[in-house]
């Protein structure tokens, strides 16, 4: 991994300048790593920036841990090319080339460790690479789009910024049918406007408004309110709104739980009942989430760890 690192910081193909405002070890390699070396990245990766990520690999099969750090590498440098760079035209362009590699990807000639790695993943599971190119559609239309005139829109943006995820998911997982796949798209688009309402005022700060247009209208809010951090009774009237909304896309996506193998369901169970939390957590602070992000406490993520954890346990001795 550190040989990987040395050699991006030395050498790479890229002579954009928005490389410079992300870790040196994103950058491009002239010189493919090994197989193991890109593993290892991956591994390292998902382990240092989303602990979430780390709680949820205890409940995965041995078996399928490495294909999830592969596919979550892709994942979080995609993201942070999006949102870590800060510009707008250097954000597109490093997308661009970010494509360029996952297209040598699948033509069996990728330089980056990520992709090394990430093409035996692809190989195994038959993952199409239109999953991975609708993250990327997300990505960038976030270098496009600031707000959302109606709640269909910000449907649209949920289909390539969070469904794709739930997708790669099943593929992993061996699961490749429109079912299910419908299924986790309920729970993923649910996932993401839990955190759309979670963050309004983070979001803000960025120039960016999730909050459907037509709901502030509806409401009698206005993009001053948001701006201004103020929690009036018509805003959090319409956060209420929302929470019960994200509330019913989670119902819809339940099912998915009983439609796959125990082990899978355990970690949805965990990802959406998190989920669940976060809305929970919204409501208990009076939907007053502008200036104050709620958050899970500690307490609370543990007793839903240890939840799923139990269920893990008592299924293991049925087998």
């Amino acid at each position: 991994m550190s040989s990987i690192a040395s050699d991006s910081r030395t050498a790479t193909i890229s002579a954009l300048p928005g490389w410079g405002s992300l870790p040196p070890e994103y950058a491009i390699p002239e010189v493919a790593p090994t197989q193991a070396e890109a593993e290892e990245y991956c591994r390292r990766l998902a382990r240092a920036h989303y602990e979430n990520f780390s709680v949820a690999s205890w409940f995965l099969p041995e078996r399928l841990r490495q294909d999830f750090f592969n596919v979550y590498a892709y994942c979080r440098i995609s993201d942070d090319l999006g949102d870590e760079v800060g510009d707008a035209d250097a954000s597109l362009q490093l997308l661009d080339q970010w494509e360029a590699e996952l297209n040598a990807c699948y033509a069996g000639s990728p330089r980056h460790p990520v992709f090394v790695a990430l093409a035996e993943t692809v190989r195994k599971c038959e993952i199409p690479k239109q999953t991975f190119v609708d993250l990327l559609t997300a990505f960038r239309q976030d270098q496009r789009v600031s707000r959302y005139s109606t709640f269909e829109d910000v449907l649209g943006y949920c289909h390539y910024s969070a469904n794709p995820v739930g997708r790669l998911v099943l593929h992993v997982c061996g699961y490749r049918d429109s079912e299910r796949q419908a299924l986790s798209d309920f729970t993923c688009t649910a996932l993401q406007l839990a955190n759309f309402w979670q963050d309004v005022s983070p979001d803000h700060a960025r120039g960016r408004i999730y909050l459907p247009l037509e709901d502030l209208r509806r409401f009698g809010v206005t993009e001053d309110d948001i701006a201004a951090e103020c929690n009036t009774p018509a805003f959090c009237d319409m956060m209420r709104f929302e929470v019960e909304r994200a509330r019913d896309w989670f119902r819809r996506g339940l099912p998915l739980i009983e439609n796959v193998d125990r082990e899978l369901a355990l970690d949805i169970e965990l990802f959406s009942r998190g989920g669940q939390e976060i809305l929970n957590a919204i409501e208990a602070q009076g939907y007053n989430v502008l200036g104050r992000r709620p958050a899970i406490s500690k307490s609370r993520k543990l007793a839903l760890v240890a939840r799923v954890a139990w269920g893990k346990l008592l299924w293991r001795k049925r087998v």
